[in-house]
């Protein structure tokens, strides 16, 4: 028989391989992660926000860079701290990603980066998170604070488009000089495709715009920001009430209208609307209505992200690959919560400035749960003793 090593290097080694564990785990340090994080510090709980960036704001310092939000600086606070700048300024990725790095190091919130989550599982009552680098801690709940953007999405008749056209997804465009000379098409009419082909017009590219026209509304109105007449009004109702459901299945939400950006703003030299983008045809993408569009040097697709979850290994999702939850606690897997998405309770629960007060539900929820669960185990070992 193998003699047991009782060394203390020994004890340290066996210390070292066990699993660490936290109370909650939060996955994601954005903007919903970070506001998750301000709660559980405020609740003094033992816990982790795991981020597979090297920074955080990252994930915004990586867009294109001319993005600037749709919402003023003053309804872009998290919770405990608000938004930097006037009032009414429009922030760049580059402020929101100063902000949200800002945010961590003012709450001291316990971020561990460069750390993806490869899989997330449940056993013997604790869940068990293991990162790609192979580390495995245990926590007792966990929040899911991955965002709405996951996986950029292109359709299937994109791999038929002539190889010698460029294609780029928006979450990787970034300035007109990284495409090639010529005509370039944009994929979405929403407010990413409208952003980047207004841009790329101005640089003196020739440009095609292609969706359905999705509708705008005005920057300003009766001479007050739109946002001071949407945030007290139309992004309060939850998604449970008869006038959110209503929002959500008309096209004021659901069509996603363009921001300030009108018409006129569209009608520019150089710059060109078109039907949907539909198929191929001999290599060249058509265009619903338009037919095949030839000399065509670059396509940019503004066309929205999925989910991507497959490396949580739980029973937490609907035949749609979304999570099945109310308010964002998982229907199926107590201690499980998802923060971010869209709609998750109310119709701006995924802005930077909504995301609060899910985040607040959320945590109370689950510490909770959790003492109400440790209190029953606690009752349980005394009857028993």
């Amino acid at each position: 028989m193998t003699p047991i090593d009782f060394t203390p290097a020994a004890r340290t080694s066996a210390r070292a391989s066990a699993p660490r564990h936290h109370e909650v785990i939060v996955v994601g340090a954005g903007q919903a992660g970070l506001a998750a994080g301000y709660f559980l510090r405020r609740a003094r709980t033992d816990f982790a926000i795991l981020d597979g960036n090297a920074a955080v704001g990252d994930s915004w310092r990586t867009r294109w860079d001319s993005l600037r939000l749709f919402t003023p600086s003053r309804y872009n606070a998290l919770p405990g701290l608000s938004f930097p700048g006037p009032a009414y300024e429009l922030p760049g990725k580059d402020d929101v990603a100063r902000f949200l790095a800002s945010y961590a190091r003012e709450f001291d919130l316990p971020i561990e980066l460069d750390t993806r989550v490869g899989h997330l599982r449940h056993d013997a009552g604790r869940f068990v998170v293991t990162t790609h680098a192979g580390a495995v801690m245990t926590a007792s709940a966990v929040i899911i604070a991955t965002g709405a953007n996951q996986r950029p999405h292109v359709p299937e008749f994109a791999a038929r488009l002539d190889p010698g056209i460029v294609q780029v997804h928006s979450s990787a465009y970034r300035r007109p000089g990284q495409l090639p000379p010529g005509r370039v098409l944009v994929v979405g009419a929403g407010n990413s495709g409208a952003q980047i082909a207004l841009e790329l017009a101005g640089a003196g590219r020739e440009v095609v715009l292609s969706g359905p026209d999705t509708g705008a509304l005005p920057r300003r109105f009766l001479g007050r920001d739109l946002y001071d007449w949407l945030w007290p009004t139309l992004l309060r109702p939850s998604i449970e009430s008869r006038i959110g459901r209503r929002l959500m299945a008309g096209r004021v939400f659901s069509g996603d209208p363009l921001i300030g950006i009108d018409a006129k703003k569209i009608a520019r030299p150089g710059l060109t609307r078109a039907g949907r983008a539909i198929g191929t045809d001999r290599g060249w993408p058509v265009l619903e209505g338009n037919g095949a569009l030839g000399d065509v040097a670059a396509v940019v697709w503004c066309t929205g992200f999925r989910p991507d979850y497959g490396w949580i290994e739980l029973p937490a999702f609907g035949l749609d690959g979304y999570p099945a939850h109310r308010r964002g606690l998982a229907r199926h897997v107590p201690g499980l919560a998802f923060l971010g998405m869209r709609f998750q309770f109310r119709i701006g629960s995924s802005l930077l400035g909504g995301v609060g007060e899910d985040a607040e539900f959320v945590v109370q929820r689950i510490l909770a749960d959790h003492a109400s669960k440790a209190g029953r185990i606690v009752q349980a070992f005394a009857r028993g003793h």
